[in-house]
């Protein structure tokens, strides 16, 4: 992705600096985690049919509606959310063959940046659940959650809170995969960035602040317990 040399439509003269996240999140997100978490410890306790009642919650008006818009808004060319402005001395996007080989971190280093940052990303704060966790889920629950191609056909929670493993100097401008370099992000956050550097899009350096003290364990226990 080659960044543009204006700012994004509907953006201001001057984009904002030194924001901790390019949206700050809805709370309709906590309330739908909450929805999954009861429904982990549901399943865990053999309640199979409230489990999956309140799986679907979570994707259902008023909560999955206001979760979409949220993760809408930060994809794609027209976001007002993500305006870029030009920095000096910027890296440039290296060709696919001047970047580094490894494009993501190994499974031993997801397991340490959720050592480190544990289950909730380190731009916006919000919870995050692993692409396995949420396969398991699909496996036990697949009517209640929907995960097709388009993003629309995405069951709106999963699709906000799915983790993802930010470089903070992006790969296609020379980062590399050394932890110091890769924070937990959710996928709004993640994608909405896209290939730009922290200061063309306004925002603080993550590594620069701690990560979120919470008791959420991103539904880890549903494999820990399957062992």
């Amino acid at each position: 992705m080659k960044p543009r040399d204006s700012v994004r439509a509907g953006g201001s003269l001057e984009p904002a600096t030194g924001r901790l996240c390019l949206r700050r999140p809805v709370p309709e997100i906590e309330i739908a985690a909450a929805y999954l978490d009861d429904a982990v410890s549901a399943h865990l306790a053999g309640r199979f049919e409230q489990a999956k009642e309140l799986i679907n919650r979570a994707n259902m008006p008023p909560f999955g509606s206001a979760i979409r818009e949220w993760t809408e808004s930060l994809w794609g060319k027209s976001s007002q959310y993500v305006q870029y402005r030009l920095v000096a001395g910027a890296p440039a996007v290296l060709r696919a063959g001047e970047r580094k080989p490894e494009r993501m971190p190994t499974s031993e280093e997801k397991r340490l940046l959720h050592q480190r940052d544990g289950y909730r990303c380190r731009f916006c704060g919000i919870p995050v659940i692993r692409g396995e966790i949420r396969k398991k889920l699909r496996s036990l629950y697949p009517d209640v959650i929907p995960w097709g191609k388009a993003n629309i056909s995405q069951h709106a929670a999963f699709q906000a809170m799915w983790a993802q493993y930010d470089h903070i100097l992006p790969h296609a401008r020379g980062g590399d995969n050394a932890l110091n370099n890769i924070v937990v992000s959710c996928a709004p956050c993640n994608f909405g960035r896209m290939g730009y550097i922290l200061d063309e899009v306004g925002l603080q350096d993550p590594m620069l602040r701690p990560p979120v003290q919470s008791s959420w364990d991103g539904l880890e226990r549903l494999l820990r317990q399957a062992k």
